[in-house]
């Protein structure tokens, strides 16, 4: 995608003037210079252009409240002039992974009184010996140079280049996990149904079964009892002793 386009994007029906954090990573930018940034975005206070193919910032307008800004991972190797000229107020310069060699490419910063912290990482500036030592000799209001200060004491979450960013994002991956867990007892909770619901389909199975087994047996006895009172088949009714003689008495008549 495109810059031009993906600002519009970033814009989401907002005019330029309402929005204070523009993140554009990624995208192509035109001949590597910066495209679709007009001053128009007056109230911008972080910019960030990390790997969108830059050789140049010279194309920046003017943004007097731009604090943050990110140009990692670009192929810029000096013309920092336009900073100094144009971010009047910039306090956090990210430049890491970008072309510059020289101290001396780095010496406009000296006019950008409230920098407070600048990245190099990855540059090969970062090979000079005394390079440490160098750039806050020749940038004196710097505090934090690669995450460290002078004493090489680490800096804290609060002056760290993407606070407001990653804050935001944390806070999006908190809810994300939150939402998570909640979908997770749902679940749990349908299967702790279904189990309940499966062991009583089970039990009446059960127990139907063994109904069905006593009445079976209730009416085998039954059966056994009518067998036992009825004569066997084939078998001659036997005759009484009394009813012989009654029989005998009608004869003689």
């Amino acid at each position: 995608m495109d810059m031009k386009k993906r600002v519009s994007l970033e814009l989401r029906h907002r005019s330029p003037t309402e929005v204070q954090e523009l993140v554009l990573d990624n995208c192509r930018s035109s001949e590597g210079k910066i495209e679709g940034i007009t001053e128009e975005f007056s109230n911008l206070e972080l910019l960030s252009l990390i790997n969108v193919g830059l050789t140049s910032a010279a194309d920046l307008p003017k943004l007097d409240k731009l604090k943050k800004l990110e140009l990692s991972d670009n192929r810029i190797s000096g013309g920092l002039e336009v900073l100094a000229e144009r971010l009047v107020n910039l306090t956090h310069l990210n430049l890491s992974g970008n072309k510059f060699k020289d101290i001396s490419t780095l010496e406009p910063l000296k006019k950008l009184p409230q920098l407070k912290s600048l990245d190099l990482f990855n540059c090969e500036v970062t090979n000079l010996a005394d390079y440490r030592e160098s750039i806050f000799k020749l940038l004196p209001q710097l505090t934090y140079l690669d995450g460290y200060d002078i004493d090489d004491c680490e800096a804290s979450d609060s002056d760290g280049e993407g606070d407001g960013l990653e804050d935001e994002e944390e806070g999006d991956s908190e809810d994300f996990e939150e939402e998570e867990e909640d979908d997770e007892e749902d679940v749990v909770a349908v299967e702790d149904d279904d189990d309940d619901d499966s062991a009583d389909e089970e039990e009446g199975e059960v127990n139907g079964d063994v109904d069905s087994e006593d009445d079976d047996e209730d009416e085998d006895d039954e059966d056994e009892d009518d067998e036992d009172s009825s004569p066997a088949k084939g078998e001659k009714r036997k005759r009484d002793p009394e009813e012989d003689e009654d029989d005998d008495d009608e004869d003689e008549d």
